[in-house]
């Protein structure tokens, strides 16, 4: 009989969910542009069964998609798990068979060997396909219309790494899908593999390489010349797998790096370029973008570890003013003969996280970003629990053009998940179009679909989309057009 821990990452707001639904013609407040023709997609971890060592955190929970199609100004619910084949074979056996996170050690053995990936991260759509993304394990292909699970891809058998990251680009002068594996040999590994796909699924390129120390790679960027990868000491090591600590620690004593591999057909590891500097936390990446020899890379930095849940190495405690996260550009000069930052500079005086751009400019000069926000100035009751741990209160927008910030604040018993962009049309300026994003009602145990004009997030959402279940604390989630997901009329 299923009984989940009377833990936080198992109650409140974060109940598991588990349920498969299609609703027809969701409730709403305000309007949907009737041009709206497309999809959002999004993902969220909800395990399968109660975990197999009594309690777990968030990232190890079962893939669920979430597809909201909008056509005609209304939007259709439908909701499917990510079968992989961790869950197909917990649900031939009615439990759990897989242990901690990123721990083979602590798995049934029965199931030793098998890919343990949960699809649990990124919702992407790529050629007609809509992929399912975890870190650790391959990608997992799914009907974009249907929501029903292919199964893993290896690209017709071309992709020898065995992962696949989270967070693809797709360059917008080719269409190719550029992504990356790390741990690509295996659980702790220091390979990484860098991948280019096109639209029809060829693996156009398969490139090895190694890092300076094992790391926890969950994003990237790319420009037209260069791809970028920051090298961040959220680390592991065989002995923290063994005395059952969680798979990552931060490691305040070890440097960051950023490597530069140039974007050619033809390049080797031999070609990368390492630049190093002082010890930082980073994650996501807003963006990237060449200017000379300069290359600009902006994704939000804090001083320390910002996952509570992947605690110090060395033991120090957890500090939260410290894992405030700040908008900053990290420049690095490719005609400098060191490898040193030729610098970094703050961008925005949010706190925040989960950067979002107009990815019609991935890799390219770019005017507006978006953020999930922290805003300590505003009022806080977690009637109902916490969707997630921190506390995203307020959505946020940044100018880079004109240095102006937006923000708005969704109120004291409710956070957001990730923002995401919608252009008006395939040729559109930048940033006209919409932020689409899920709203945790936190006392009501049930979520909003917002919409907002995207260059005008203050003035609030011009629709709220009444969603009559709750969505778990999601990652990461994409848009995609009626065309390309074999949807148009």
């Amino acid at each position: 009989m299923a009984h989940f821990p009377e833990t936080p990452s198992f109650t409140g707001f974060n109940t598991p969910s588990r349920i498969e639904a299609d609703i027809a013609d969701l409730d709403m407040i305000g309007t949907v542009p009737p041009e709206l023709d497309g999809a959002f997609y999004r993902v969220q971890p909800d395990p399968q069964f109660p975990p197999r060592l009594g309690d777990d955190i968030a990232f190890n929970g079962d893939g669920m998609i979430t597809m909201f199609r909008f056509k005609d100004g209304r939007v259709d619910f439908r909701q499917r798990w990510a079968k992989t084949d961790k869950w197909r074979l917990e649900h031939e056996a009615g439990r759990a068979l897989f242990g901690a996170y990123r721990n083979p050690l602590t798995d049934d053995e029965s199931v030793s060997g098998k890919i343990r990936g949960t699809a649990n991260t990124t919702a992407f759509i790529h050629g007609g396909t809509l992929y399912a993304l975890k870190e650790d394990s391959p990608a997992l292909a799914m009907n974009p219309a249907t929501l029903e699970t292919d199964g893993y891809t290896r690209f017709g058998g071309a992709m020898t790494g065995q992962t696949f990251t989270a967070h693809p680009k797709i360059d917008p002068a080719t269409g190719d899908m550029i992504a990356f594996g790390y741990a690509a040999k295996g659980v702790l590994t220091r390979d990484m593999t860098y991948y280019v796909v096109s639209p029809d699924g060829t693996l156009k390129q398969e490139l090895w390489f190694e890092l300076p120390y094992y790391a926890m790679m969950h994003d990237f960027a790319i420009t037209p010349n260069y791809a970028l990868f920051h090298v961040v000491p959220s680390t592991s090591s065989w002995e923290r797998l063994e005395q059952g600590l969680p798979h990552f620690g931060f490691d305040t004593t070890l440097p960051v790096y950023l490597g530069v591999l140039p974007r050619r057909a033809d390049a080797t590891a031999a070609d990368i370029r390492w630049f190093k500097r002082d010890n930082c936390f980073a994650s996501h990446v807003m963006n990237a973008f060449q200017e000379g020899t300069k290359i600009h890379f902006d994704t939000p930095e804090a001083k320390n570890n910002m996952f509570p849940f992947f605690p110090d190495i060395h033991g120090a405690p957890f500090n939260p003013q410290e894992a405030a996260s700040f908008l900053t550009r990290w420049t690095v000069d490719m005609a400098s003969n060191g490898d040193a930052f030729a610098g970094t500079q703050r961008l925005t005086g949010m706190i925040g996280e989960f950067p979002r751009i107009d990815d019609r400019f991935t890799g390219l000069p770019y005017r507006y970003g978006w953020m999930l926000v922290i805003d300590p100035t505003q009022p806080v009751e977690l009637k109902g629990g916490s969707a997630g741990g921190m506390i995203m209160n307020t959505l946020g927008m940044v100018d880079h053009k004109t240095g102006k910030e937006q923000k708005w604040w969704c109120g004291p018993v409710s956070s957001l998940q990730e923002p995401c962009f919608i252009p008006r049309s395939v040729d559109a300026p930048e940033g006209d179009g919409w932020i689409v994003m899920v709203c945790n009602r936190l006392a009501e145990h049930r979520s909003d679909l917002l919409l907002f004009d995207a260059t005008d997030i203050a003035k609030g959402p011009i629709a709220q989309i009444r969603v009559p279940i709750r969505l778990r604390f999601g990652l990461h989630g994409n848009w995609a057009n009626a065309d390309q997901i074999g949807l148009a009329a």
